[in-house]
């Protein structure tokens, strides 16, 4: 069902510490139930030993680093062209790249094994800084199956 009008997009105020609205959509994505207080502590916590471990570093900048990195260019959609439904390639708004990369890297820290959030956090983010981690595999992914599904380009809408 297609919309008259574009959905107005609330606007997110900047986080207190860093005054940094990329880090206020990271908690607000982070927090469960409501509990923002927590959800910042747990960042401020991750990016604290983001700054330990990598010494020579900025935080704010590994971890900005680290959603780019994370961020997927192309994604597939699903197209239903006469009967069969194709896997068409486009390419992913500047908005929506940011909020997968992010939603990736909390899912892929969330399973990370035994550790606390804050811990599994920081080490999600040092890894993403490094091209490495799941939610860099998941992009490799995502990527891959767009390539995969080159042929059905012209699909497009």
């Amino acid at each position: 069902m297609a919309r008259r009008h574009e959905a107005e997009k609330r606007e997110i105020l900047p986080d207190p510490k860093y005054s940094d609205i990329l880090v206020a959509r990271f908690i607000n994505c982070l927090l469960k139930k409501g509990k923002k207080s927590l959800a910042e502590k747990l960042f401020y916590s991750a990016l604290d030993n983001v700054a330990i471990k990598l010494k020579e570093e900025k935080p704010l900048a590994v971890f900005k680093k680290a959603v780019e990195n994370v961020a997927p260019v192309l994604e597939v959609r699903s197209r239903r062209v006469g009967g069969a439904t194709y896997q068409v390639p486009v390419e992913v708004s500047f908005t929506r790249r940011t909020a997968l990369g992010i939603r990736w890297m909390i899912a892929n820290a969330k399973s990370r094994a035994g550790r606390t959030m804050a811990e599994k956090l920081t080490l999600e983010i040092v890894d993403a800084f490094n091209n490495t981690g799941g939610a860099i595999r998941k992009k490799e992914d995502v990527h891959r199956m767009a390539e995969a599904n080159k042929a059905f380009a012209h699909y497009r809408w």
